[in-house]
């Protein structure tokens, strides 16, 4: 499966993406299903825009899980102990973590070149976050004693953001956590010098925590606050095991074995022309021993090979393929 970090095609992404659905027909029993009760003939499907894709809503209610395959590993999302939470199992880390290393090496640089900080308190309160797998890793990695991560202690992560002048250092943060700590800096009267080699890489998250505001605010609020122009943005989930990145103007890209299609929010099987909103498909071909196809509850759009985030759908608005979430 390896051969998915070798794609360079159109061509290439096409054939890799066919013998995916394949065989995950062939071995994922929900999947299988799902693509049953849609009275799809797999041998039919020829196409990127053929493949069906799984509610992600699925991953709430049933084990999406290779049947050629044992996983002690699941990771889980975010929400609180009443909910009804997503999992994914996980059969392969070391394809995860090969999927982390060489996305994060196309898109920043080497994990080893950086310094790495987290100031993620809402994943370190809870077990099973892929988030925080994907920083262990890169910490280790990277096996810099400076590394480490914060929660509330804010004079502690300031001072040391000061200490490292003229060092690489990445500080990974979910949205109102950064801005927690850059309250807590202009109410304690600490201001940053200009921070050259910083780069924040804000993971999204601000959902019932701070008053909601569009992207574009958020990295300015960050960008003027941190005094440096490197604010960048991170995209995955829990139900992925690849990330996109986006390296300003809130545009990201996925590497070559991930791939973002914009499906029509009223009508799952017909896509939307580029520039258009609509909901946002992922194809992640490192999901080969869960599905590699999901239909997310998120709003974007497609400009040439980037793609913006604008959103969640509403669920009175959800329609189509959502008869076997249950």
């Amino acid at each position: 499966m390896k051969n998915i970090f070798n794609i360079q095609t159109e061509q290439d992404f096409l054939a890799e993406s066919l013998k995916t659905f394949r065989y995950q027909y062939d071995h994922v029993e929900i999947y299988r299903k799902f693509v049953d009760f849609l009275k799809i003939n797999p041998d039919e499907v020829d196409g990127l825009e053929k493949i069906p894709f799984l509610p992600i809503e699925m991953f709430k209610n049933h084990q999406i899980l290779d049947k050629n395959v044992t996983a002690d590993l699941f990771f889980q999302s975010s929400g609180t102990t009443r909910m009804n939470l997503s999992r994914h199992f996980i059969a392969d880390q070391g394809l995860y973590e090969e999927s982390i290393y060489k996305s994060f090496e196309q898109f920043i640089g080497k994990p080893e070149d950086f310094i790495f900080l987290g100031l993620l308190p809402s994943y370190l309160e809870r077990q099973n976050s892929s988030l925080i797998y994907m920083v262990d890793y890169l910490m280790k990695k990277s096996d810099r004693p400076e590394n480490g991560y914060f929660l509330y202690n804010h004079a502690d992560l300031f001072d040391l953001l000061n200490s490292l002048q003229g060092q690489k250092v990445i500080l990974f943060g979910v949205s109102f956590a950064l801005l927690d700590f850059l309250d807590y800096c202009l109410q304690s009267d600490k201001s940053f010098s200009f921070l050259e080699n910083l780069v924040v890489i804000e993971t999204g998250g601000m959902k019932g925590r701070k008053e909601e505001m569009t992207k574009d605010e958020l990295l300015k609020i960050l960008q003027d606050g941190f005094k440096t122009h490197r604010i960048y943005s991170e995209y995955s989930m829990t139900e992925l095991l690849s990330q996109a990145y986006s390296l300003g103007n809130n545009e990201y890209e996925c590497p070559a074995w991930m791939r973002i299609m914009i499906r029509n929010a009223e009508d799952p099987f017909s896509y939307e022309k580029e520039g258009r909103t609509g909901a946002i498909n992922i194809i992640d071909l490192a999901n080969i021993h869960s599905c590699a196809f999901i239909a997310t509850q998120d709003l974007g759009k497609m400009t040439g090979n980037k793609f913006q985030v604008l959103g969640r759908i509403d669920h009175s608005d959800i329609r189509g393929c959502s008869l076997l979430v249950s």
